[in-house]
C-alpha cells in the first residue's frame, strides 16, 4: 500500500523556519518525482516545489513565491522528501501536502497520483 505521511508543521513566527518531511512507503521512492503543494484557507492548491526522481543533480523547481526561501530535497535511503522553509511569512500559512508520481517531473499537481494528508503550517506573531 502506497503511503505518504507529512510531518514537521506547526506554529512559527514570521521570519522563522520549519522543515517538513514526507515519509514514503509502498513504492520504489527513488523512481518517483516528488512535489510539495499548499492550500491556504479558502484557496485552491498552489504548487510550491518539485524534485525529479533519482539522486543528487536532478531537476528542481520552485514557485516564485518561495524561491530563495524554501529548499526541497530527498533522501532515497530514508524514502523521505523534505521541504526546508526559511524566512517564513504570514502568507505561507497553509496546509502543506506532498505527492508522488512515477518517473514524471512536472510542476502540475494534477499529474501526481499519490498524496499525503498534509501538515498545517501557521505563520503568525
Amino acid at each position: 500500500e502506497v503511503q505518504l505521511v507529512e510531518s514537521g508543521g506547526g506554529l512559527v513566527q514570521p521570519g522563522g523556519s520549519l522543515r517538513l518531511s514526507c515519509a514514503a512507503s509502498g513504492f520504489t521512492f527513488s523512481t518517483y518525482a516528488m512535489i510539495w503543494v499548499r492550500q491556504a484557507p479558502g484557496k485552491g492548491l498552489e504548487w510550491v516545489s518539485c524534485i525529479s526522481p533519482g539522486g543528487g543533480g536532478g531537476m528542481i523547481s520552485y514557485a516564485d513565491s518561495v524561491k530563495g526561501r524554501f529548499t526541497i530535497s530527498r533522501d532515497n535511503a530514508k524514502n523521505t522528501a523534505y521541504l526546508q522553509m526559511n524566512s517564513l511569512k504570514p502568507e505561507d500559512t497553509a496546509v502543506y501536502l506532498c505527492a508522488a508520481e512515477y518517473g514524471v517531473y512536472d510542476v502540475q499537481p494534477r499529474k501526481y497520483t499519490y498524496w499525503g494528508q498534509g501538515t498545517q503550517v501557521t505563520v503568525s506573531s
